[in-house]
C-alpha cells in the first residue's frame, strides 16, 4: 500500500510507459521511479502491467489500423483504470520481419583547440554515421555504437577526455520499413497517444534480462512470439547480430491443431498444460483426454505423441536460429548461453530443448533489478514491456557515456518527424 500511495502523490508525466504491440496481444507496462523508505535510495518500480489480446497484426506487421487502434485503447483504457491517472506518452516497441540491420562509419575532426574530446565530439561521430544510404523505403531506428577509434588507435569504448585529432566510430545501424512504421506510429497516435521515441523490441528487452557480464561474454537473446521469434547476439557489450523469424509459438499451437485434429482454441489449451518439448522422458502409457479441455467428446491421445508433434516445430525453430548463429560465427561459441523469453518461452522442456539443438547454455530471462507491485514481472510475455520502461528510464535525463547503459544515448529524430508527419494526416 505504501507503494501506491506514493504513486498517487506522483504526476502522470513523471510514468515511464512502454507499449508491446505484438501478433497475439497487447501490452502495457507502466513503471516510476520510487525512493525506497527504508534506504532512500531511488529505484524504478513497475506499478501496473495489462495485457488484452491484439487484432489488426501479423508477424509484426499491421494488416489492419482499425483493428489495431482498437487494442491499442483497450489496453489503454485498462491501464488508465488501474491507476487512475491518465496516460499520455509511452515508449514504443518495433519489431517484425522487416527490421533489418546495416554496418556504417562515422569520421569527425575534433573540435576543441586542445584537442580533447569530448561529448559533442561522439555525437557528431555518431550523426555522421547515420548518414548512410539507406535501401528503398527504409529509415533509420537506431544508431547504436560499437567502438571508436582515435587518430588509429582502435577499439575503443568511450573516447571522451582522450587527446586526438581525428575521431572515427563504427556502429550498427537498425533499419524499419517506412510504410510499416509510419502506420503503426499512426495506429498509436489515433489511440491517443505521444510517442517518447521507437525502440526494437529486442534491443529494449535485452537491457532488462542481460546483464554487462553477459553482454561482454557473448550471449544471445531468444524472444518467443506468438508469430515472430526475435534474435539479438551480443559480445563484448555491443549488439553483434539481430534477426527476425518468420516463426513462432502459433505455429507450434498450429501443428498440434493439425497432428491431433482438433480446434485451434483446444490445441493451444493442450500445448499449455500437457505440453513438453522433450518427449524420450515420457511413457507411451500416459494419455490425455480432449474432452476435459473442451472438446465435444471423449478423445484419448498420448503425450508422447503431443510432445513428438511440439518438438519437431521446437527442432525447426532451434535449427533456424543456429543458421544465424552459424551466419555471424558463434554457432556454439557464445559462453553466456541464450537467455529465451517471451510468451512462447513458458513452454515445458524448452531451457532443455536449447541445450540440446544450439549446443549452449540456456536458462529463462527474467527483468532483474526492478520493483514491481504486480506479479507480471515474472511473466514471460511482459518482458518487452517491461523492458521498454527501463530503456525509458536509462534514456530521459542527460547524456550518458558509452557503457554506462550499454549504448548510452539512442538518436529518434525519425520518430520526431513522424509524429509531425502523421498529425497531419489524423482528421
Amino acid at each position: 500500500m505504501s507503494i501506491f500511495n506514493s504513486f498517487m502523490g506522483k504526476r502522470h508525466n513523471d510514468l515511464i510507459v512502454g507499449l508491446d504491440i505484438g501478433s497475439t496481444a497487447v501490452r502495457i507496462a507502466i513503471g516510476q521511479i520510487m525512493e525506497r523508505v527504508d534506504t532512500r535510495e531511488q529505484e524504478l518500480q513497475i506499478v501496473g502491467a495489462i495485457e488484452v489480446p491484439s487484432e489488426g497484426m501479423h508477424r509484426g506487421i499491421i494488416s489492419s489500423i482499425e483493428d489495431v487502434v482498437s487494442s491499442i485503447s483497450a489496453a489503454l483504457e485498462q491501464a488508465e483504470h488501474l491507476l487512475n491517472i491518465p496516460i499520455e506518452r509511452v515508449w514504443l516497441g518495433v519489431s517484425g520481419v522487416h527490421v533489418m540491420t546495416q554496418q556504417s562509419k562515422g569520421v569527425v575532426a575534433v573540435s576543441k583547440a586542445d584537442s580533447e574530446i569530448s561529448t559533442e565530439d561522439v555525437q557528431r561521430a555518431v550523426e555522421a554515421a547515420r548518414a548512410i544510404a539507406t535501401p528503398l523505403n527504409y529509415e533509420v531506428l537506431h544508431v547504436l555504437p560499437k567502438s571508436f577509434g582515435v587518430d588509429g588507435q582502435t577499439g575503443i569504448k568511450d573516447p571522451v577526455g582522450m587527446t586526438g585529432i581525428r575521431l572515427d566510430v563504427d556502429t550498427q545501424v537498425i533499419l524499419g520499413l517506412s510504410s510499416q512504421i509510419k502506420n503503426l506510429t499512426k495506429a498509436v497516435y489515433r489511440a491517443g497517444l505521444e510517442i517518447e521515441d521507437l525502440v526494437l523490441s529486442v534491443i529494449a528487452m535485452s537491457e532488462a534480462v542481460l546483464t554487462h557480464r553477459q553482454k561482454d561474454l557473448g550471449v544471445a537473446v531468444l524472444n518467443l512470439g506468438g508469430s515472430t521469434t526475435s534474435l539479438a547476439v551480443y559480445e563484448e557489450g555491443d549488439l553483434m547480430h539481430h534477426a527476425v523469424l518468420p516463426i513462432g509459438a502459433e505455429h507450434i499451437t498450429n501443428d498440434v491443431a493439425i497432428g491431433l485434429r482438433t480446434a485451434i482454441d483446444i490445441a493451444e489449451r493442450v500445448k499449455i498444460k500437457y505440453g513438453d518439448c522433450i518427449y524420450e522422458a515420457l511413457g507411451k502409457k500416459d494419455e490425455i483426454d480432449l474432452f476435459e479441455l473442451g472438446a465435444d467428446r471423449h478423445e484419448m491421445i498420448k503425450r508422447k505423441y503431443l510432445s513428438e508433434v511440439i518438438g519437431a516445430r521446437v527442432e525447426e525453430i532451434f535449427y533456424k536460429v543456429d543458421q544465424e548463429l552459424k551466419s555471424v560465427k558463434r554457432s556454439g561459441l557464445l559462453p553466456a548461453g541464450v537467455i529465451l523469453t517471451g510468451g512462447g518461452a513458458k513452454m515445458p522442456g524448452l531451457v532443455e530443448a536449447t541445450k540440446k539443438h544450439l549446443r549452449l547454455p540456456a536458462a529463462l530471462g527474467y527483468p532483474f533489478n526492478i520493483a514491481s507491485v504486480t506479479d507480471k514481472i515474472n511473466d514471460l510475455s511482459f518482458s518487452t514491456a517491461i523492458g521498454l520502461v527501463k530503456w525509458g528510464n536509462l534514456m530521459t535525463g542527460t547524456y550518458r557515456r558509452p557503457g554506462t547503459t550499454g549504448k548510452g544515448w539512442q538518436l529518434g529524430a525519425a520518430s520526431q518527424q513522424l509524429k509531425k508527419w502523421i498529425k497531419a494526416l489524423i482528421p
